[in-house]
């Protein structure tokens, strides 16, 4: 996910992703709690996924 793409969504939009990204940001870290995440990157991608969109949305604000 590119922040030049995440410039071309509506507000609502990014809200919305938003909420998905933080829904997956909370099951891996309940996975990797209880040693069950094979990939710890996703953790990381999420992470930064979620910073991405909060800094599109506040450049809109």
């Amino acid at each position: 996910m590119k922040a030049q793409d995440l410039r071309l969504k509506t507000v609502d939009i990014l809200k919305n992703d938003l909420l998905n990204l933080l829904r997956e940001q909370f099951k891996l870290r309940i996975q990797n709690g209880t040693n069950q995440l094979s990939n710890n990157s996703e953790i990381k991608r999420v992470r930064r996924d979620i910073a991405r969109i909060k800094t599109v949305l506040g450049e809109k604000h």
